[in-house]
């Protein structure tokens, strides 16, 4: 885990994302663990990235004002969640993890569904008034 020396106070309804450099990953092979980190607006501590190396062959060494990471500032939503019996039908339906398609099919099982005791919820937007 590296520090950053950073810390920041975000308004509330807003969240910063810790994303990996695309640099860092093509030249040296390292990646954040949990990109992309969320910082929501009540965390007034030191932002920390956790970065593994992933070149098996070489160590990666990082000075002080070395960018090893970008912030991104986003304004997000609070959402209410309310328990529905079923989900209202898509497109997609249940498909997910490469269902859209770009490659060839991994398991051969398309248009199996199961629903394994999932509970749903629908959710909606919290902009009460605007």
């Amino acid at each position: 885990m590296l520090p950053t020396g950073v810390s920041i106070a975000l308004p509330d309804g807003y969240a910063a994302f810790v994303h990996p450099r695309s640099g860092l990953a093509a030249r040296c092979g390292v990646a954040l663990v949990n990109a992309p980190g969320t910082v929501d607006a009540g965390y007034r501590g030191e932002i920390k990235v956790i970065v593994v190396n992933l070149d098996p062959r070489e160590s990666v060494r990082f000075e002080r004002f070395d960018r090893i990471a970008q912030l991104v500032v986003q304004q997000v939503e609070k959402v209410r969640f309310h328990e529905v019996a079923e989900l209202p039908g898509s497109a997609r339906a249940e498909g997910g993890f490469g269902s859209t398609g770009g490659h060839a099919s991994v398991d051969g099982a398309e248009g199996q569904i199961t629903h394994g005791g999932n509970s749903y919820a629908s959710v909606v937007s919290d902009r009460e008034g605007q």
